[in-house]
Protein backbone atom coordinates (compact mmCIF):
# COMPACT_ATOMS: atom_id res chain seq x y z
CA UNK A 1 0.00 0.00 0.00
CA UNK A 2 2.83 2.69 0.84
CA UNK A 3 4.49 2.07 -2.44
CA UNK A 4 1.43 1.95 -4.75
CA UNK A 5 1.01 5.87 -2.64
CA UNK A 6 4.56 6.72 -2.98
CA UNK A 7 4.84 5.55 -6.56
CA UNK A 8 1.53 8.05 -7.51
CA UNK A 9 2.87 10.51 -4.96
CA UNK A 10 5.51 12.33 -7.13
CA UNK A 11 3.48 12.23 -10.25
CA UNK A 12 0.21 13.42 -8.41
CA UNK A 13 2.45 16.11 -6.99
CA UNK A 14 3.71 17.38 -10.11
CA UNK A 15 0.51 17.67 -11.99
CA UNK A 16 -0.70 19.68 -9.23
CA UNK A 17 2.38 22.31 -9.50
CA UNK A 18 1.65 22.57 -13.30
CA UNK A 19 -2.35 23.77 -12.53
CA UNK A 20 -0.98 25.89 -9.93
CA UNK A 21 1.33 27.57 -12.29
CA UNK A 22 -2.46 29.08 -13.68
CA UNK A 23 -2.94 30.62 -10.55
CA UNK A 24 0.19 32.90 -10.82
CA UNK A 25 -1.21 35.19 -13.85
CA UNK A 26 -4.40 33.51 -15.23
CA UNK A 27 -7.59 36.32 -14.41
CA UNK A 28 -9.47 36.11 -11.67
CA UNK A 29 -7.74 32.55 -10.76
CA UNK A 30 -4.51 35.31 -9.82
CA UNK A 31 -7.15 37.81 -8.49
CA UNK A 32 -6.36 38.65 -4.81
CA UNK A 33 -10.20 38.44 -4.77
CA UNK A 34 -9.45 34.57 -4.21
CA UNK A 35 -8.50 33.63 -0.91
CA UNK A 36 -4.74 32.92 -0.81
CA UNK A 37 -5.80 30.29 1.78
CA UNK A 38 -8.19 28.55 -0.69
CA UNK A 39 -6.16 28.46 -3.54
CA UNK A 40 -3.48 25.26 -2.46
CA UNK A 41 -7.14 23.29 -1.92
CA UNK A 42 -8.41 24.54 -5.30
CA UNK A 43 -5.20 23.05 -7.14
CA UNK A 44 -5.37 20.10 -4.95
CA UNK A 45 -9.08 19.84 -5.78
CA UNK A 46 -8.36 20.43 -9.47
CA UNK A 47 -5.03 18.03 -9.29
CA UNK A 48 -7.13 14.90 -8.03
CA UNK A 49 -9.77 15.80 -11.04
CA UNK A 50 -7.26 15.57 -13.64
CA UNK A 51 -4.24 13.37 -11.92
CA UNK A 52 -6.37 10.12 -13.38
CA UNK A 53 -6.34 11.39 -16.92
CA UNK A 54 -2.53 11.69 -17.41
CA UNK A 55 -0.55 9.18 -18.56
CA UNK A 56 1.27 6.94 -16.20
CA UNK A 57 4.98 7.76 -14.98
CA UNK A 58 6.85 5.48 -12.88
CA UNK A 59 9.06 7.22 -10.75
CA UNK A 60 12.72 6.53 -11.71
CA UNK A 61 14.52 4.71 -8.38
CA UNK A 62 17.73 7.46 -9.00
CA UNK A 63 15.11 9.83 -8.56
CA UNK A 64 16.05 13.04 -6.08
CA UNK A 65 15.19 16.42 -4.53
CA UNK A 66 17.59 17.87 -6.74
CA UNK A 67 16.45 16.11 -10.44
CA UNK A 68 12.72 17.21 -9.02
CA UNK A 69 13.18 20.62 -8.59
CA UNK A 70 13.79 21.28 -12.75
CA UNK A 71 10.78 18.95 -13.13
CA UNK A 72 8.41 21.33 -10.48
CA UNK A 73 10.40 24.27 -12.12
CA UNK A 74 8.70 23.35 -15.42
CA UNK A 75 5.76 21.77 -14.96
CA UNK A 76 4.78 25.37 -13.04
CA UNK A 77 5.95 27.07 -16.17
CA UNK A 78 3.71 25.47 -18.57
CA UNK A 79 0.91 26.84 -15.97
CA UNK A 80 2.48 30.31 -15.66
CA UNK A 81 2.90 30.92 -19.61
CA UNK A 82 -0.66 29.82 -20.55
CA UNK A 83 -1.89 32.25 -17.67
CA UNK A 84 0.14 34.87 -18.75
CA UNK A 85 -0.94 34.58 -22.49
CA UNK A 86 -4.62 34.43 -21.43
CA UNK A 87 -4.18 38.10 -19.52
CA UNK A 88 -1.99 39.69 -22.17
CA UNK A 89 -5.52 41.37 -23.79
CA UNK A 90 -6.18 42.26 -20.10
CA UNK A 91 -2.90 44.39 -19.71
CA UNK A 92 -3.58 45.88 -23.27
CA UNK A 93 -6.94 47.20 -22.12
CA UNK A 94 -5.75 48.52 -18.93
CA UNK A 95 -2.43 50.07 -20.87
CA UNK A 96 -5.37 52.17 -22.83
CA UNK A 97 -7.08 53.50 -20.20
CA UNK A 98 -4.00 54.37 -18.86
CA UNK A 99 -2.45 56.35 -21.80
CA UNK A 100 -6.47 57.61 -22.34
CA UNK A 101 -7.02 58.85 -18.32
CA UNK A 102 -3.20 60.28 -18.77
CA UNK A 103 -4.43 62.62 -22.11
CA UNK A 104 -8.02 63.41 -20.31
CA UNK A 105 -6.39 64.66 -17.05
CA UNK A 106 -7.22 61.66 -15.08
CA UNK A 107 -3.93 60.70 -14.41
CA UNK A 108 -4.17 61.46 -11.07
CA UNK A 109 -7.61 59.87 -10.07
CA UNK A 110 -6.89 56.54 -8.70
CA UNK A 111 -9.04 53.72 -7.71
CA UNK A 112 -8.95 50.60 -5.90
CA UNK A 113 -8.51 47.40 -8.28
CA UNK A 114 -9.48 44.41 -6.28
CA UNK A 115 -7.97 42.18 -9.08
CA UNK A 116 -4.28 43.38 -8.44
CA UNK A 117 -5.40 44.46 -4.50
CA UNK A 118 -3.78 47.65 -5.64
CA UNK A 119 -4.44 51.51 -6.72
CA UNK A 120 -5.00 52.00 -10.55
CA UNK A 121 -5.88 54.03 -13.19
CA UNK A 122 -9.76 54.71 -13.81
CA UNK A 123 -10.24 54.24 -17.36
CA UNK A 124 -7.76 51.79 -17.01
CA UNK A 125 -9.69 49.70 -14.53
CA UNK A 126 -12.96 50.59 -16.56
CA UNK A 127 -11.79 48.97 -19.69
CA UNK A 128 -10.00 46.54 -17.79
CA UNK A 129 -13.59 45.12 -16.47
CA UNK A 130 -14.99 45.33 -20.13
CA UNK A 131 -12.79 43.07 -21.40
CA UNK A 132 -12.25 40.74 -18.54
CA UNK A 133 -16.06 40.15 -19.04
CA UNK A 134 -15.68 39.68 -22.37
CA UNK A 135 -12.88 37.12 -21.94
CA UNK A 136 -15.61 35.62 -18.98
CA UNK A 137 -18.34 35.58 -21.66
CA UNK A 138 -16.62 33.92 -24.50
CA UNK A 139 -15.56 30.82 -22.09
CA UNK A 140 -11.88 32.59 -21.88
CA UNK A 141 -11.36 30.63 -18.55
CA UNK A 142 -12.92 27.45 -19.32
CA UNK A 143 -10.09 27.52 -22.57
CA UNK A 144 -7.75 28.08 -20.06
CA UNK A 145 -8.10 24.98 -18.58
CA UNK A 146 -8.73 23.20 -21.45
CA UNK A 147 -5.35 24.07 -23.09
CA UNK A 148 -3.88 23.14 -19.78
CA UNK A 149 -5.68 19.39 -19.45
CA UNK A 150 -4.47 19.36 -23.36
CA UNK A 151 -0.56 19.68 -22.31
CA UNK A 152 -1.19 16.34 -20.00
CA UNK A 153 -2.01 14.29 -23.84
CA UNK A 154 1.17 15.71 -25.01
CA UNK A 155 3.65 16.11 -21.99
CA UNK A 156 3.38 13.72 -18.75
CA UNK A 157 3.94 14.93 -15.55
CA UNK A 158 7.94 15.74 -15.36
CA UNK A 159 7.86 15.76 -19.40
CA UNK A 160 8.49 19.41 -20.03
CA UNK A 161 12.03 21.43 -20.14
CA UNK A 162 12.84 24.75 -18.76
CA UNK A 163 14.05 25.67 -22.41
CA UNK A 164 10.49 24.96 -23.73
CA UNK A 165 9.26 28.05 -22.46
CA UNK A 166 7.45 29.93 -25.67
CA UNK A 167 9.64 33.32 -25.92
CA UNK A 168 8.85 33.67 -29.44
CA UNK A 169 4.83 33.60 -28.67
CA UNK A 170 5.41 35.56 -26.14
CA UNK A 171 6.63 38.35 -27.65
CA UNK A 172 4.35 38.02 -30.67
CA UNK A 173 1.24 37.97 -28.45
CA UNK A 174 2.81 41.07 -26.00
CA UNK A 175 3.22 43.03 -29.39
CA UNK A 176 0.32 42.20 -30.44
CA UNK A 177 -1.13 43.48 -26.73
CA UNK A 178 0.59 46.75 -27.44
CA UNK A 179 -0.78 47.31 -30.93
CA UNK A 180 -4.35 46.26 -29.15
CA UNK A 181 -3.90 49.10 -27.26
CA UNK A 182 -3.37 51.67 -29.30
CA UNK A 183 -5.96 51.36 -31.64
CA UNK A 184 -8.36 50.99 -29.07
CA UNK A 185 -6.79 54.59 -27.45
CA UNK A 186 -6.49 56.11 -31.17
CA UNK A 187 -10.46 57.75 -30.93
CA UNK A 188 -9.78 59.15 -27.79
CA UNK A 189 -5.87 60.24 -28.68
CA UNK A 190 -7.45 61.41 -31.81
CA UNK A 191 -10.49 63.75 -30.36
CA UNK A 192 -7.96 65.18 -28.20
CA UNK A 193 -5.58 66.18 -30.41
CA UNK A 194 -8.23 68.24 -32.40
CA UNK A 195 -9.31 70.01 -29.50
CA UNK A 196 -5.67 71.01 -28.47
CA UNK A 197 -5.43 72.45 -31.94
CA UNK A 198 -8.57 74.36 -31.75
CA UNK A 199 -8.14 75.58 -28.58
CA UNK A 200 -4.91 76.77 -29.66
CA UNK A 201 -6.28 78.85 -32.32
CA UNK A 202 -8.43 80.33 -29.94
CA UNK A 203 -5.87 80.96 -27.35
CA UNK A 204 -3.86 82.87 -30.14
CA UNK A 205 -7.36 84.76 -31.21
CA UNK A 206 -9.45 85.84 -28.30
CA UNK A 207 -6.23 85.70 -25.54
CA UNK A 208 -8.47 86.79 -23.12
CA UNK A 209 -10.34 83.43 -22.32
CA UNK A 210 -8.91 81.17 -19.89
CA UNK A 211 -7.73 78.24 -21.82
CA UNK A 212 -7.18 76.30 -19.01
CA UNK A 213 -9.92 76.31 -17.10
CA UNK A 214 -12.26 75.88 -20.40
CA UNK A 215 -10.07 73.42 -21.95
CA UNK A 216 -10.06 70.60 -19.12
CA UNK A 217 -13.53 70.58 -19.22
CA UNK A 218 -14.40 70.27 -22.02
CA UNK A 219 -11.23 68.03 -23.37
CA UNK A 220 -12.74 65.72 -20.06
CA UNK A 221 -16.41 65.92 -21.64
CA UNK A 222 -15.64 64.61 -25.19
CA UNK A 223 -12.75 62.42 -24.11
CA UNK A 224 -15.46 60.14 -22.07
CA UNK A 225 -18.34 60.89 -24.92
CA UNK A 226 -15.78 59.79 -27.81
CA UNK A 227 -14.70 56.86 -25.35
CA UNK A 228 -18.44 55.75 -24.64
CA UNK A 229 -19.49 55.59 -28.55
CA UNK A 230 -15.99 53.52 -29.23
CA UNK A 231 -16.59 51.69 -26.14
CA UNK A 232 -18.96 48.52 -28.66
CA UNK A 233 -16.22 48.85 -30.98
CA UNK A 234 -13.40 48.25 -28.37
CA UNK A 235 -15.05 45.52 -26.47
CA UNK A 236 -15.69 43.68 -30.14
CA UNK A 237 -11.93 44.55 -30.79
CA UNK A 238 -10.67 43.19 -27.60
CA UNK A 239 -13.02 39.87 -27.87
CA UNK A 240 -11.06 38.95 -30.98
CA UNK A 241 -7.60 39.55 -29.67
CA UNK A 242 -8.89 37.47 -26.56
CA UNK A 243 -10.02 34.32 -28.98
CA UNK A 244 -6.51 34.66 -31.16
CA UNK A 245 -4.38 34.39 -27.82
CA UNK A 246 -6.84 31.84 -26.58
CA UNK A 247 -6.30 30.32 -30.48
CA UNK A 248 -2.65 30.46 -29.87
CA UNK A 249 -2.39 29.24 -26.24
CA UNK A 250 -4.15 25.89 -27.11
CA UNK A 251 -1.80 25.55 -30.56
CA UNK A 252 1.15 25.86 -27.92
CA UNK A 253 -0.01 23.15 -25.86
CA UNK A 254 -0.79 20.77 -28.59
CA UNK A 255 2.36 21.34 -30.28
CA UNK A 256 4.24 20.64 -26.47
CA UNK A 257 4.59 16.68 -27.64
CA UNK A 258 6.53 17.88 -31.03
CA UNK A 259 9.25 19.58 -29.57
CA UNK A 260 10.54 17.19 -27.89
CA UNK A 261 11.62 17.17 -24.28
Amino acid sequence: MSEIVLSNLIPFMLVAFRLGGLFIATPLLSSAVVPLRLKPFIVLALAAAVYPLTPAWSVPASMSIVSLVPMIVGETLIGFVIGLLASLPLIAAETCGIIVGQQMGFGLAKVYNPEYDAETDVLGQALFFVVFGAFLAMGGLESVFRALVATFERVGPGGIGIGQAPLETLVGVAASGLELAMRMSLPVMGAILLLIVVFAVISKTMPSINIMSVGFTVKVLAGVTVLTLALPSIARVAGDEAGEVLHVIDGWARSLGKQGI
